[in-house]
Protein backbone atom coordinates (compact mmCIF):
# COMPACT_ATOMS: atom_id res chain seq x y z
CA UNK A 1 0.00 0.00 0.00
CA UNK A 2 1.15 3.38 -0.81
CA UNK A 3 2.61 5.45 2.08
CA UNK A 4 2.64 9.14 2.53
CA UNK A 5 5.23 11.91 4.54
CA UNK A 6 2.76 13.11 8.08
CA UNK A 7 3.30 16.75 7.97
CA UNK A 8 6.39 17.82 9.44
CA UNK A 9 7.50 14.20 10.83
CA UNK A 10 9.25 11.17 9.39
CA UNK A 11 6.47 9.31 9.71
CA UNK A 12 5.60 7.22 6.74
CA UNK A 13 1.49 6.76 6.84
CA UNK A 14 0.13 3.83 4.53
CA UNK A 15 -3.04 5.20 2.57
CA UNK A 16 -5.61 3.71 5.20
CA UNK A 17 -4.76 3.53 8.96
CA UNK A 18 -6.71 1.42 11.43
CA UNK A 19 -9.60 3.30 13.37
CA UNK A 20 -10.42 1.86 16.93
CA UNK A 21 -13.33 3.86 17.94
CA UNK A 22 -15.37 1.14 16.84
CA UNK A 23 -14.10 -1.79 19.67
CA UNK A 24 -13.90 0.61 22.42
CA UNK A 25 -17.17 -1.64 23.84
CA UNK A 26 -20.72 -0.43 23.93
CA UNK A 27 -20.71 1.22 27.76
CA UNK A 28 -19.18 4.42 27.22
CA UNK A 29 -21.83 6.67 25.87
CA UNK A 30 -20.38 6.68 22.42
CA UNK A 31 -20.21 2.53 21.89
CA UNK A 32 -20.80 0.85 18.87
CA UNK A 33 -22.47 -2.12 20.59
CA UNK A 34 -20.55 -4.71 22.84
CA UNK A 35 -17.21 -5.72 21.70
CA UNK A 36 -14.92 -8.93 22.45
CA UNK A 37 -11.49 -8.32 22.86
CA UNK A 38 -10.11 -11.21 20.90
CA UNK A 39 -12.29 -10.10 17.83
CA UNK A 40 -10.51 -6.77 18.09
CA UNK A 41 -7.46 -8.14 18.30
CA UNK A 42 -8.05 -10.34 15.04
CA UNK A 43 -9.18 -7.40 13.19
CA UNK A 44 -6.54 -4.98 14.00
CA UNK A 45 -3.95 -8.29 13.08
CA UNK A 46 -5.78 -8.79 9.47
CA UNK A 47 -5.39 -4.94 9.31
CA UNK A 48 -1.89 -4.92 9.53
CA UNK A 49 -1.45 -8.37 7.66
CA UNK A 50 -2.91 -6.23 4.64
CA UNK A 51 -0.99 -3.41 4.66
CA UNK A 52 -1.55 -0.83 6.96
CA UNK A 53 1.53 0.12 9.26
CA UNK A 54 0.04 2.42 11.43
CA UNK A 55 -3.34 2.43 14.06
CA UNK A 56 -5.24 5.18 15.71
CA UNK A 57 -6.74 4.90 18.96
CA UNK A 58 -7.81 7.05 21.95
CA UNK A 59 -8.18 7.15 25.78
CA UNK A 60 -11.75 7.53 25.14
CA UNK A 61 -12.49 4.57 23.35
CA UNK A 62 -13.71 2.68 26.41
CA UNK A 63 -11.76 4.53 28.50
CA UNK A 64 -9.09 1.86 27.93
CA UNK A 65 -10.57 -0.89 26.12
CA UNK A 66 -9.50 -0.33 22.64
CA UNK A 67 -6.11 0.97 23.61
CA UNK A 68 -5.50 -2.58 25.27
CA UNK A 69 -6.97 -4.05 22.36
CA UNK A 70 -4.32 -2.53 20.51
CA UNK A 71 -1.23 -3.11 22.58
CA UNK A 72 -2.04 -6.75 22.51
CA UNK A 73 -2.36 -6.86 18.82
CA UNK A 74 0.94 -5.14 18.48
CA UNK A 75 2.88 -7.55 20.52
CA UNK A 76 1.00 -10.57 18.63
CA UNK A 77 2.29 -8.92 15.26
CA UNK A 78 5.60 -8.76 16.92
CA UNK A 79 7.14 -5.79 14.73
CA UNK A 80 8.08 -2.38 16.09
CA UNK A 81 7.59 -0.91 13.33
CA UNK A 82 3.47 -0.34 13.70
CA UNK A 83 3.04 3.58 13.97
CA UNK A 84 0.27 4.01 17.07
CA UNK A 85 -1.36 7.20 17.75
CA UNK A 86 -3.80 7.77 20.51
CA UNK A 87 -5.08 10.97 22.11
CA UNK A 88 -5.93 12.87 25.34
CA UNK A 89 -8.81 15.10 26.14
CA UNK A 90 -11.94 13.20 26.28
CA UNK A 91 -12.51 11.95 30.24
CA UNK A 92 -15.20 9.64 31.71
CA UNK A 93 -18.07 11.39 33.77
CA UNK A 94 -19.51 9.32 36.95
CA UNK A 95 -21.61 7.33 34.89
CA UNK A 96 -19.13 6.24 31.89
CA UNK A 97 -19.80 8.97 29.91
CA UNK A 98 -17.47 10.95 27.65
CA UNK A 99 -16.53 14.32 28.55
CA UNK A 100 -14.03 16.65 26.63
CA UNK A 101 -11.51 18.37 29.26
CA UNK A 102 -8.13 19.30 28.97
CA UNK A 103 -5.55 20.37 31.42
CA UNK A 104 -1.95 19.95 31.71
CA UNK A 105 -2.48 18.17 34.49
CA UNK A 106 -5.23 15.71 32.97
CA UNK A 107 -2.78 15.32 29.76
CA UNK A 108 0.35 14.16 31.75
CA UNK A 109 -2.29 11.61 33.74
CA UNK A 110 -3.60 10.62 30.53
CA UNK A 111 -0.56 10.03 28.67
CA UNK A 112 0.86 7.58 31.50
CA UNK A 113 -2.04 5.45 30.93
CA UNK A 114 -1.81 5.31 27.92
CA UNK A 115 1.94 4.15 27.19
CA UNK A 116 0.34 1.54 29.95
CA UNK A 117 -2.21 0.38 28.44
CA UNK A 118 -0.40 0.13 25.15
CA UNK A 119 2.85 -1.39 26.52
CA UNK A 120 5.24 1.06 24.74
CA UNK A 121 7.68 3.62 26.06
CA UNK A 122 6.59 6.24 23.88
CA UNK A 123 3.61 7.28 21.41
CA UNK A 124 4.44 8.02 18.09
CA UNK A 125 1.65 10.83 17.13
CA UNK A 126 -0.24 12.00 20.23
CA UNK A 127 -3.45 14.46 19.27
CA UNK A 128 -5.42 16.48 21.74
CA UNK A 129 -9.24 14.67 20.87
CA UNK A 130 -11.21 18.19 21.49
CA UNK A 131 -9.98 21.77 21.74
CA UNK A 132 -12.19 21.66 24.90
CA UNK A 133 -12.41 23.92 26.82
CA UNK A 134 -11.38 26.51 24.50
CA UNK A 135 -9.77 28.43 27.10
CA UNK A 136 -7.22 25.57 27.95
CA UNK A 137 -5.85 25.09 24.53
CA UNK A 138 -2.86 26.84 24.18
CA UNK A 139 -2.00 25.44 27.93
CA UNK A 140 -2.26 21.74 26.66
CA UNK A 141 -0.66 22.51 23.38
CA UNK A 142 2.32 23.56 25.05
CA UNK A 143 2.21 20.11 27.49
CA UNK A 144 2.11 18.07 24.81
CA UNK A 145 5.81 20.14 23.44
CA UNK A 146 6.95 19.19 27.17
CA UNK A 147 6.11 15.57 26.59
CA UNK A 148 7.68 15.61 23.09
CA UNK A 149 10.93 16.93 24.92
CA UNK A 150 10.82 14.41 27.22
CA UNK A 151 10.75 11.89 25.00
CA UNK A 152 7.03 10.29 26.22
CA UNK A 153 5.27 11.31 21.97
CA UNK A 154 7.24 11.54 19.42
CA UNK A 155 5.31 14.15 17.34
CA UNK A 156 2.13 16.33 18.61
CA UNK A 157 -1.32 16.86 16.43
CA UNK A 158 -4.91 18.19 17.28
CA UNK A 159 -8.32 16.49 16.15
CA UNK A 160 -11.57 18.53 15.22
CA UNK A 161 -9.69 22.06 14.85
CA UNK A 162 -10.78 25.02 13.08
CA UNK A 163 -8.70 27.44 11.18
CA UNK A 164 -8.35 29.81 13.87
CA UNK A 165 -7.37 27.38 16.45
CA UNK A 166 -4.86 25.77 14.06
CA UNK A 167 -3.35 29.08 13.65
CA UNK A 168 -2.91 30.25 16.90
CA UNK A 169 -1.19 26.57 18.15
CA UNK A 170 1.14 26.20 14.87
CA UNK A 171 2.73 30.10 16.50
CA UNK A 172 3.60 28.27 19.38
CA UNK A 173 4.84 24.88 17.83
CA UNK A 174 3.98 23.55 14.20
CA UNK A 175 1.12 21.28 14.62
CA UNK A 176 2.14 17.75 12.35
CA UNK A 177 -1.28 16.90 11.94
CA UNK A 178 -4.98 17.65 11.83
CA UNK A 179 -7.51 15.12 12.13
CA UNK A 180 -11.20 15.85 11.14
CA UNK A 181 -14.34 14.13 10.21
CA UNK A 182 -14.07 13.85 5.82
CA UNK A 183 -17.09 12.46 4.47
CA UNK A 184 -19.14 13.04 0.92
CA UNK A 185 -21.59 13.70 3.46
CA UNK A 186 -19.58 15.99 5.28
CA UNK A 187 -17.47 18.22 3.57
CA UNK A 188 -17.05 21.14 5.76
CA UNK A 189 -13.48 21.21 6.14
CA UNK A 190 -12.77 22.09 2.33
CA UNK A 191 -13.01 25.24 2.75
CA UNK A 192 -10.30 26.43 5.26
CA UNK A 193 -9.20 23.66 7.53
CA UNK A 194 -8.24 21.56 4.02
CA UNK A 195 -6.14 24.64 2.50
CA UNK A 196 -4.24 26.02 5.86
CA UNK A 197 -3.05 22.31 6.44
CA UNK A 198 -1.69 21.87 2.69
CA UNK A 199 0.22 25.32 3.06
CA UNK A 200 1.36 25.01 6.64
CA UNK A 201 2.79 21.35 5.85
CA UNK A 202 0.47 19.97 8.51
CA UNK A 203 -0.60 16.52 7.73
CA UNK A 204 -4.72 15.25 7.49
CA UNK A 205 -5.76 12.01 8.98
CA UNK A 206 -9.56 11.96 7.77
CA UNK A 207 -11.83 9.71 10.27
CA UNK A 208 -15.20 8.54 9.32
CA UNK A 209 -14.63 8.60 6.01
CA UNK A 210 -17.44 5.87 5.42
CA UNK A 211 -19.83 8.24 7.83
CA UNK A 212 -19.77 6.22 10.78
CA UNK A 213 -21.10 3.09 8.51
CA UNK A 214 -24.00 5.35 6.54
CA UNK A 215 -22.05 5.25 3.89
CA UNK A 216 -21.13 1.30 3.49
CA UNK A 217 -24.95 0.86 0.97
CA UNK A 218 -26.21 -1.67 3.95
CA UNK A 219 -28.62 1.04 5.42
CA UNK A 220 -32.27 0.19 5.66
CA UNK A 221 -34.98 0.31 8.07
CA UNK A 222 -34.28 -2.90 9.03
CA UNK A 223 -30.33 -2.42 9.64
CA UNK A 224 -31.54 0.54 11.80
CA UNK A 225 -33.92 -1.73 13.73
CA UNK A 226 -31.16 -4.22 14.48
CA UNK A 227 -28.90 -1.70 15.69
CA UNK A 228 -28.56 -2.71 19.63
CA UNK A 229 -29.50 -0.24 21.89
CA UNK A 230 -25.87 0.78 23.53
CA UNK A 231 -24.39 1.79 19.89
CA UNK A 232 -24.66 5.18 19.84
CA UNK A 233 -26.31 5.32 15.93
CA UNK A 234 -29.73 4.07 17.67
CA UNK A 235 -29.64 6.04 21.12
CA UNK A 236 -28.36 9.42 19.64
CA UNK A 237 -31.03 10.42 17.42
CA UNK A 238 -30.11 13.93 17.34
CA UNK A 239 -26.88 13.67 16.06
CA UNK A 240 -26.38 15.63 12.80
CA UNK A 241 -24.71 12.34 11.25
CA UNK A 242 -27.34 9.87 11.90
CA UNK A 243 -30.34 12.48 12.37
CA UNK A 244 -31.56 11.88 8.83
CA UNK A 245 -32.40 8.36 8.80
CA UNK A 246 -34.18 9.10 12.20
CA UNK A 247 -37.65 10.27 10.22
CA UNK A 248 -39.21 9.05 7.81
CA UNK A 249 -38.83 11.02 4.79
CA UNK A 250 -35.06 11.62 5.34
CA UNK A 251 -34.58 7.75 5.31
CA UNK A 252 -36.09 8.08 2.72
CA UNK A 253 -34.19 10.61 0.67
CA UNK A 254 -31.25 8.62 1.46
CA UNK A 255 -32.14 5.25 0.02
CA UNK A 256 -32.48 7.01 -3.17
CA UNK A 257 -29.25 8.24 -2.67
CA UNK A 258 -27.95 5.07 -1.15
CA UNK A 259 -29.16 3.86 -4.40
CA UNK A 260 -27.29 6.36 -6.50
CA UNK A 261 -24.14 5.59 -5.03
CA UNK A 262 -24.63 1.64 -5.35
CA UNK A 263 -24.82 1.72 -9.21
CA UNK A 264 -22.27 4.48 -9.59
CA UNK A 265 -19.91 1.62 -7.54
CA UNK A 266 -21.04 -1.24 -8.95
CA UNK A 267 -20.13 -0.02 -12.85
CA UNK A 268 -16.67 0.02 -11.39
CA UNK A 269 -16.71 -3.17 -9.43
CA UNK A 270 -16.43 -1.78 -6.24
CA UNK A 271 -18.63 -1.38 -3.12
CA UNK A 272 -20.34 1.76 -1.42
CA UNK A 273 -17.86 1.63 1.44
CA UNK A 274 -14.52 1.12 -1.10
CA UNK A 275 -15.94 4.21 -3.14
CA UNK A 276 -16.63 5.85 -0.11
CA UNK A 277 -12.74 5.62 0.80
CA UNK A 278 -11.89 5.95 -1.72
CA UNK A 279 -12.99 9.56 -2.25
CA UNK A 280 -12.19 10.67 1.03
CA UNK A 281 -8.44 10.02 -0.48
CA UNK A 282 -9.09 11.89 -3.33
CA UNK A 283 -8.37 15.18 -1.92
CA UNK A 284 -4.87 16.49 -2.54
CA UNK A 285 -4.35 17.48 0.98
CA UNK A 286 -5.55 14.25 2.66
CA UNK A 287 -2.80 12.02 3.95
CA UNK A 288 -4.64 8.98 5.35
CA UNK A 289 -8.22 7.90 5.87
CA UNK A 290 -9.01 6.56 9.00
CA UNK A 291 -10.89 2.85 8.09
CA UNK A 292 -12.28 1.44 11.49
CA UNK A 293 -13.43 -2.57 11.82
CA UNK A 294 -15.33 -4.82 14.70
CA UNK A 295 -14.13 -8.06 13.78
CA UNK A 296 -12.11 -10.33 10.93
CA UNK A 297 -13.08 -9.64 7.38
CA UNK A 298 -14.30 -6.15 7.56
CA UNK A 299 -11.00 -4.12 6.49
CA UNK A 300 -10.34 -5.82 3.97
CA UNK A 301 -12.70 -4.63 1.57
CA UNK A 302 -11.70 -0.85 2.05
CA UNK A 303 -8.36 -2.11 2.08
CA UNK A 304 -8.60 -2.56 -2.21
CA UNK A 305 -10.15 0.74 -2.73
CA UNK A 306 -6.64 2.60 -2.39
CA UNK A 307 -6.81 0.82 -5.78
CA UNK A 308 -9.88 2.59 -7.32
CA UNK A 309 -8.84 6.33 -8.49
CA UNK A 310 -11.58 8.79 -8.84
CA UNK A 311 -11.07 11.15 -11.63
CA UNK A 312 -12.51 14.76 -11.61
CA UNK A 313 -15.06 13.76 -13.78
CA UNK A 314 -16.56 10.65 -11.49
CA UNK A 315 -16.02 13.08 -8.56
CA UNK A 316 -18.16 15.53 -9.95
CA UNK A 317 -21.11 12.77 -10.62
CA UNK A 318 -20.95 11.55 -7.45
CA UNK A 319 -21.41 15.19 -5.48
CA UNK A 320 -24.20 15.61 -8.47
CA UNK A 321 -25.83 12.65 -5.96
CA UNK A 322 -24.75 14.13 -3.09
CA UNK A 323 -26.26 17.49 -3.64
CA UNK A 324 -29.72 16.65 -4.67
CA UNK A 325 -29.97 14.26 -1.53
CA UNK A 326 -28.80 17.23 0.43
CA UNK A 327 -30.97 19.82 -1.04
CA UNK A 328 -34.24 17.67 -0.29
CA UNK A 329 -32.93 17.68 3.71
CA UNK A 330 -32.40 21.38 3.55
CA UNK A 331 -36.45 21.89 1.49
CA UNK A 332 -37.57 19.13 3.96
Amino acid sequence: MKKNLLGNSDLELSEIGFGTWAIGGGDWGMGWGDQHEPDSVASILEGLESGINWIDTAHAYGFGVAEIAVGKAIREYGSSDVIVATKCGVLPEKDNKPTRFISRKTILEEVEGSLKRLGRDYIDLYQIHWPNPPENLIEAWETLQELKKAGKIRWAGLCNCWEDDLKTLHGIAPITSNQPMYSMLDRSIEKEVLPWCELSNTGVIVYSPMHSGILTGKVSQQWLDDLPPNDWRKHKTDHPVVSPLHSKDGLQAFLILQEELRSFAYQRSITVGQLAVCWSLSHSGVTSSNVGARKKGQIVEPVRAVDSALSEARQKEIMSYILKFENKQKNG
